[in-house]
């Protein structure tokens, strides 16, 4: 709902969800008054400061009151109408509600609503495909109904196998994400993995490359989906070089599922009717609470389903119900228009950028995103980030391809347009940020590390440049309040 002067509904609306929190916080006072205090604190911070992470938004208030109920305090292993435990017929409800609205909004066979993060949703449908393509059939072909029947050779024999499967997903510096592979991360583990990266030119996607690589390496599973690609993805190409090699077809949309929800991302750009499985956290451009869902085709609908008790614990009914009051939101015409202004307003905030001279990846963005090279300020991503954000520019540092800083200082910053879209900011707006953000930067040196080599870490900003910075933000904001009408 918009609040507004002019919309005597949304006002009641604010007015009953100021009374909600400030009940909620008085009995939350009274037990622990640090935590009430650090939430108000949280509030106030991010009313006052231009948050641009793409991985963030702000939910509605009818989602976050949502989590703060008694839904919280019941055990529900199992799914729907399948329980371990008695009495989940009230979370038999909500996660029903839950995954009608999400397989009606993505226009998807099935929908498993149960994980707890975006992770926990790739853990979910990487086994999920494991079960499918490995365990079953090896369980065909021996004859026997579950792996509770093998002998301990035989169950020896199947974890090797499940051990040495093949996935092949975007590099971390192309703008991939952790889950898809990284060695660190439990995916990196569980596979044996090779990266695909970008065009070095121009650093797009390069399908043809990215076809003889599959070819070659013969992935059980190939991961489509990114964290700081500003592009968008052909899906309709990715299932061709699936099927090229016979992979099964992960799409991780964590990040641009609000796209996709709100019709921005259709037809070959719409990974839903392409793809075996696609997984999503329910925030970022969703706009929900934080949390995992997966997509299937009946095909692997069943495998889905054991995600409890595969690799997650009970399911969080509360936050279930968040899911699907955030879902049934993004089921209106207002979530499309808002989803629409993300990808105009992203670049609206790419083109100002560019015509300040700053360099970006892919020279632009048709996504969320924008991948904002820093070097050409001579700073490394971790400076550029402490910068902006000492003067209330609120991103965060990423690598960019082939980063000669790593993965923890970097070369890059990236910003998203979910949040500030969420409050009201239009074109005019992202292109006033990237000229505070510009400014910011250019006022920016680097400051050599006691052992006299250049840093990578520290720096310093000309005096003045933060304060008038946040003067500037905090101008630029006041048109656009945050939960506006909710007092505290």
């Amino acid at each position: 709902m918009t609040l507004t002067t002019e919309n005597p509904a949304a006002l009641a609306y604010a007015a009953t969800a100021s009374q909600a929190y400030r009940s909620a916080l008085s009995v939350i006072e009274s037990v622990e008054p640090r935590i009430a205090d650090a939430t108000r604190q949280e509030l106030a911070d991010q009313r006052s400061s231009l948050k641009l992470i793409a991985s963030e938004n702000y939910a509605s208030p009818a989602v976050l009151l949502t989590m703060g109920t008694w839904l919280s305090d019941k055990y529900a292993e199992g799914t729907i109408g399948h329980r371990f435990y008695a009495a989940c017929q009230n979370i038999d409800t909500v996660e029903a509600i839950a995954a009608e609205h999400a397989r009606e909004l993505f226009g998807a066979e099935y929908a498993y609503v149960q994980p707890h993060s975006g992770i926990d949703a790739n853990l979910v449908a990487f086994w999920a495909i494991l079960a499918h393509r490995v365990e079953l059939p090896e369980l065909a072909e021996l004859g026997v109904k579950g792996i509770n029947d093998l002998t301990e050779e035989q169950w020896e024999t199947l974890r090797h196998k499940f051990g040495h499967q093949r996935a092949l997903g975007m590099s971390l510096d192309a703008g991939g994400h952790l889950t898809h592979g990284f060695r660190p991360n439990i995916s990196g583990k569980m596979f044996h993995q090779r990266s695909y990266g970008t065009d070095p030119a121009t650093q797009l996607l390069d399908y043809d490359l990215l076809r003889a690589t599959a070819k070659e390496f013969k992935p059980l599973v190939l991961i489509a989906g990114y964290s700081a690609y500003p592009r968008r993805v052909n899906f309709a190409r990715m299932r061709e070089i699936a099927d090229e090699v016979g992979a099964t077809l992960l799409v991780d949309m964590a990040h641009f599922a609000g796209l996709v929800a709100g019709k921005v991302f259709t037809g070959e750009e719409d990974p839903v009717p392409y793809a075996d499985l696609v997984t999503t956290t329910t925030h970022k451009s969703l706009r929900g609470p934080r949390g995992g869902l997966v997509l299937a085709t009946q095909e692997y609908a069943d495998s889905v389903d054991r995600g409890c008790p595969m690799v997650l614990g009970g399911p969080m009914g509360h936050v279930m119900a968040a899911k699907a009051v955030a879902l049934a939101e993004a089921r209106t015409p207002e979530f499309q228009t808002y989803a629409q202004a993300v990808a105009d307003n992203a670049k609206a905030l790419a083109d100002g950028f560019l015509r300040r001279g700053a360099r970006l990846v892919t020279g632009g963005t048709d996504n969320h995103l924008v991948l904002l090279d820093v070097s050409a300020f001579g700073l490394t991503g971790r400076q550029a980030e402490s910068a902006l954000l000492d003067a209330g520019i609120v991103t965060n540092r990423n690598a960019v391809p082939s980063d000669p800083n790593g993965a923890w200082y970097t070369s890059g910053v990236r910003l998203g347009t979910p949040a500030l879209t969420t409050r009201g900011f239009g074109a005019d707006e992202f292109d006033r940020v990237a000229e505070l953000a510009v400014s910011v930067l250019k006022q920016t040196t680097p400051v050599t590390a006691s052992n006299g080599q250049p840093g990578k870490a520290k720096y310093a900003l000309a005096d003045g440049v933060a304060d008038d910075t946040r003067a500037a933000c905090a101008e630029l904001l006041a048109d656009f309040p945050l939960y506006p009408g909710l007092q505290l």
